[in-house]
């Protein structure tokens, strides 16, 4: 009968096991989109196909998620297989740290979008102020035409308010609906990705080198049958 051989005392976690599971997920995650999207360019040809931004979303679409489901499982199997102990634990801690990453990364990035569009709208509002002022100032025949412009848009908000509002409506409902779907698809992929994760884990720690009974294993190890 074949042996897994453990040392007592050792830690239940190992962060290094959990860390080598989140680079190599990422390294995998990474490699699988840039090869998604050199596949996805070559195959493209707006030419020939009468629709090619839809069929392109849908194979980005699958392809993230082999891409994902690749790199969740493959993190989590070798996050087990260098774990001491608990190898599903050592593959769910892998895959919620990759999590953590993601959504951090993904914060930053939409944070520094939003201010680059801040800086650039506050600019221009800036520069196009005092040329406003000085335009308006220096002629009068273009105050005046500002003037009735400006009259004649609150008169055509204030009359198509009604349609507004419900135009308004309208968009806010579409967006929930949209937001929920969206936040539904998040929860079932957080839940396929744990599962993944656990499974992924227990496999790579199974998958150990085995020690046959016998071998050079100090009293002190504790000896699992596989």
């Amino acid at each position: 009968m074949r042996l897994l051989v453990t040392q007592e005392g050792l830690p239940r976690v190992s962060w290094g096991a959990v860390f080598t599971g989140v680079i190599i997920s990422l390294l995998v995650y990474l490699v699988m989109s840039v090869l998604g999207t050199a596949i996805g360019a070559s195959l493209l040809n707006p030419l020939s196909q009468p629709n090619p931004s839809r069929a392109f979303g849908f194979g980005s679409g699958a392809w993230m998620i082999v891409t994902t489901v690749v790199s969740v499982f493959a993190g989590a199997y070798f996050s087990g297989r260098c774990a001491p102990v608990l190898g599903w634990l050592h593959g769910l801690l892998a895959w919620a740290v990759m999590i953590l990453f993601v959504v951090f990364e993904m914060a930053s990035l939409i944070g520094g979008a939003v201010s680059v569009v801040g800086n650039v709208a506050s600019a221009g509002a800036a520069i196009g102020a005092p040329a406003n002022q000085t335009n308006a100032g220096n002629n009068p025949i273009n105050s005046l035409t500002q003037k009735a412009g400006n009259a004649i848009a609150s008169v055509t908000a204030a009359a198509s308010s009604p349609q507004a509002e419900a135009d308004a409506r309208q968009a806010a409902d579409t967006a929930a609906r949209a937001v929920a779907r969206a936040s539904w698809f998040s929860v079932a992929a957080l839940f396929v990705g744990a599962i993944i994760a656990l499974g992924a884990g227990g496999l790579g720690f199974r998958h150990q080198p085995p020690v046959e009974a016998g071998s050079a294993a100090t009293s002190s190890s504790v000896r699992r049958a596989v």
